[in-house]
């Protein structure tokens, strides 16, 4: 990077979107979109339901705007949100919090991560992520000025090396993200691998963003938090949001929770970003939250459905998948039909096939780009009726063998 780069600059070339001349560049979501639309295909690239969410979550957000719930927010979130994500995090983990001190509502998750990593990163500190990595993660490095440095998931479970994990984490890392289950291969982290981040964390002096914004959307398993594990709450700030667990992703409303030091600095960095947003879904976010038990494990259940007929579908084409653990991600391997870059067939698919992918080389450093070079991401969060359609249409993908 630069020493020259403006913060805009820096954020973009953090996240891969700055050309030789520092110009930048469209991103591959909008060159795929783009051509998913115009051969009208289906588009499998970006991580969007196609379905509504619960149509008595939704009246509940048309009565408050009727009832006058338009004008600002308390800037850490309406009352009620606070309390219902309190009785979430207890309910299905254990986890005790105070909804005056240690909960902030964000616009969406993605503000959350930027507030905590704003609030605790200096120039020249380290942050470590797992790689492939939600590209909003290096982004906010960048914008921060600080170093991001990445441990590798490793084929074919994706799972990290231990020894190379400690070996990226020092006494220079401030911030450890961990993002489970994970975007973009769909793997669940093992709990040694966890209690090892949490351990490091102590070891190093450093904080833990946990990213665990599809803690619902586990296939089979049930999700077990960084901050429920010995050591690891007095160092993690936990988000998590609306849009993955109740299928509203543009309602945009997260939030994080931990310990009240943390959860301080985050707000304090928050109000000057947005300082507060959706009045209106935030009464009913609150009720989505204490939705019966039957509904979050019947959305998972839905979801591993149709996971599992894509994935059948790409193996009967001849085309290897890496099984998801959880999220809404599939990751295939396409390197037997000879590209060097998975980036080259996502460009021909939507024409020729009909179907649009993302290739996981996107979500990793320029440099690492090998090890990832040959597979392909693909959205499954869609009505089973638009997987078994691409599906179909998956099946000449031999076709387009060099």
């Amino acid at each position: 990077m630069s020493l020259d780069y403006t913060p805009w600059q820096r954020t973009a070339d953090s996240a891969n979107l700055l050309d030789s001349s520092g110009t930048p560049s469209m991103t591959i979501f909008e060159e795929i979109t783009a051509l998913a639309n115009k051969h009208q295909a289906v588009n499998l690239g970006q991580g969007f339901p196609d379905t509504e969410g619960p149509e008595e979550i939704r009246r509940i957000a048309v009565e408050a705007i009727l009832g006058g719930a338009n004008q600002y927010a308390p800037g850490s979130g309406i009352l009620d949100l606070r309390e219902a994500i309190c009785e979430h995090q207890q309910r299905f983990y254990g986890i005790n919090l105070d909804p005056a001190t240690q909960v902030v509502v964000s616009t969406g998750a993605t503000e959350a991560i930027a507030a905590s990593l704003l609030a605790f990163v200096q120039p020249g500190d380290e942050v470590v992520t797992f790689e492939p990595y939600y590209d909003s993660y290096a982004a906010m490095i960048g914008l921060a000025n600080a170093r991001h440095r990445v441990v590798q998931l490793e084929r074919p479970d994706f799972q990290p090396d231990i020894e190379k994990l400690r070996a990226a984490v020092t006494d220079a890392t401030r911030v450890i993200v961990v993002n489970n289950p994970h975007n973009p291969t769909g793997s669940v982290l093992s709990d040694q691998v966890l209690q090892e981040v949490v351990d490091l964390a102590h070891q190093h002096d450093c904080i833990i963003v946990a990213d665990e914004v599809y803690e619902h959307l586990r296939f089979g398993t049930k999700h077990t938090p960084i901050a429920s594990l010995p050591g690891g709450f007095e160092r993690t700030i936990t988000i998590s949001s609306a849009g993955k667990s109740f299928s509203f992703t543009g309602w945009k409303v997260g939030w994080a929770s931990g310990p009240e030091h943390l959860i301080t600095a985050v707000r304090t960095v928050k109000q000057f970003l947005t300082y507060s947003s959706g009045p209106a879904f935030q009464p009913a976010v609150a009720q989505a939250l204490r939705l019966p038990d039957k509904f979050f494990t019947g959305f998972a259940e839905e979801l591993g459905h149709t996971g599992q007929l894509l994935a059948a579908g790409l193996e009967r084409a001849g085309i290897p998948v890496f099984r998801p653990q959880g999220t809404y991600f599939l990751v295939a391997d396409v390197a037997q039909l000879g590209y060097e870059d998975a980036t080259e067939i996502a460009r021909i698919m939507p024409e020729r096939l009909g179907v649009a992918a993302i290739p996981l080389s996107v979500f990793v450093h320029p440099e690492n780009r090998a090890a990832y070079a040959s597979l392909l991401r693909f959205a499954f969060c869609k009505k089973e009726s638009v997987i078994a359609e691409a599906v179909t249409r998956l099946q000449r993908i031999g076709e387009l063998k060099r």
